[in-house]
């Protein structure tokens, strides 16, 4: 199993570190994105590979994170507006009790897949290093972008990114 790695820049504010997103140029994806399968919100089973030739951007989350609770409107739009070009989302929820989810989704409404990573298998495949974390996969089943955090403004970079991706043929 090969390891995705990527740089983290992290920038000292007022004695507060936070970490910014880094694109992944295509030639620092050394292959493809791991493949997994969770169990959705749904119940049914959602695996990676199914997805193939779609785009696909995994953001994984907690209701714990102030940022990803900020962000998930956001993602929605995302979703609404790309998913006839082939593009999905996937929210990797990567807490151990997922009542908290459900209930923090009742409260703020997606209709992208919910998947469960209890045990945090898929969270360690993608090397999850802060919350929270986005991964945008290409058509081709390629990593082409890594986002670790979330600021105001970051969904401009992924509307970019998606449109860049969505455009290509895998």
């Amino acid at each position: 199993m090969h390891r995705i790695h990527c740089g983290i820049r992290r920038v000292a504010l007022l004695g507060v570190a936070l970490v910014l997103m880094v694109p992944v140029q295509a030639g620092d994806a050394s292959g493809p994105a791991p493949d997994f399968t969770l169990t959705a919100r749904d119940g049914q089973t959602v695996s990676l590979s199914d997805l193939k030739g779609q785009v696909v951007m995994i953001n994984f989350w907690a209701t714990w994170c102030r940022p990803c609770r900020q962000e998930m409107p956001l993602l929605e739009q995302l979703y609404t507006r790309y998913e006839g070009l082939g593009f999905t989302l996937l929210g990797v929820n990567v807490e151990e009790d997922s009542k908290l989810a459900d209930r923090f989704l009742e409260e703020t409404p997606v209709t992208f897949p919910i998947l469960f990573d209890p045990e945090n298998g898929v969270s360690k495949l993608y090397n999850v290093s802060a919350m929270p974390s986005t991964v945008l996969v290409d058509r081709a089943g390629n990593v082409r972008f890594l986002h670790h955090g979330y600021q105001p403004g970051y969904e401009n970079d992924y509307q970019n990114q998606i449109r860049t991706l969505v455009r290509e043929r895998g």
